[in-house]
């Protein structure tokens, strides 16, 4: 299928710019939240970005304007990571226990081999902005909000087929975040155990019977 230019469309070269500012958009966010994984969001900033890319202090000034800028994108480019490597995936798994249990096991695989340097972005940055009022506080609450809310939900749809027994399922999906956060925290302190530790209170956690 083919699109006519009509004398409202952009011009051709319009549409390329806009790719391509984009592109550099994602590349930096994205490198943005490889240094906030290993340095915190305060250690993203302008002029390292620039070091860390060859580009420039003011284009990415210009595509970004602030600090808090780069921190938020480092936030959201975080989040579709996880979106693409965790749950999107885990979405080809029937509704249920099969589905939860894909999600639990790739949100493991997160911890065994992280998608950044520093390991799991939320357990490095929770910490970090948890007594630091802002929007980038606000963010990063927004996507752990989010994320336990979908895993609630997906823990009663595993109820709803006589799984998980009849504990609440908030509850299993904060203790779920807890040991896994738990086991991230282990691995980057080099207690390798803190994984198999993890997996076996998992595996109790969504013991299928009633």
């Amino acid at each position: 299928m083919t699109e006519s230019v009509t004398a409202g469309d952009p011009p051709r070269g319009t549409d390329q710019r806009l790719a391509k500012g984009a592109r550099a958009r994602a590349s930096i966010a994205r490198r943005a939240a490889d240094v906030a994984s290993v340095e915190g969001l305060n250690g993203v900033s302008i002029g390292r970005l620039a070091t860390d890319l060859g580009l420039s202090k003011s284009g990415i000034a210009t595509l970004f304007g602030s600090k808090e800028s780069l921190q938020l994108a480092a936030v959201k480019s975080a989040r579709q990571v996880f979106i693409d490597e965790v749950i999107t995936p885990s979405l080809s798994e029937p509704a249920g226990l099969p589905r939860l249990c894909a999600l639990v096991e790739r949100w493991i695989g997160q911890v065994v081999q992280p998608a950044f340097p520093g390991g799991c972005f939320r357990v490095a940055t929770l910490a970090e902005f948890d007594s630091r009022p802002g929007p980038v506080r606000d963010a990063i609450a927004e996507d752990r909000r989010d994320w336990l809310a979908f895993l609630v939900e997906q823990i009663r749809r595993a109820q709803e087929q006589g799984h998980l027994g009849g504990r609440a399922a908030d509850a299993v999906a904060f203790e779920l975040d807890a040991v896994i956060g738990a086991a991230h925290t282990a691995r980057q302190m080099g207690d390798e155990s803190g994984v198999a530790t993890a997996r076996a209170v998992v595996a109790d956690l969504l013991a299928t019977s009633g």
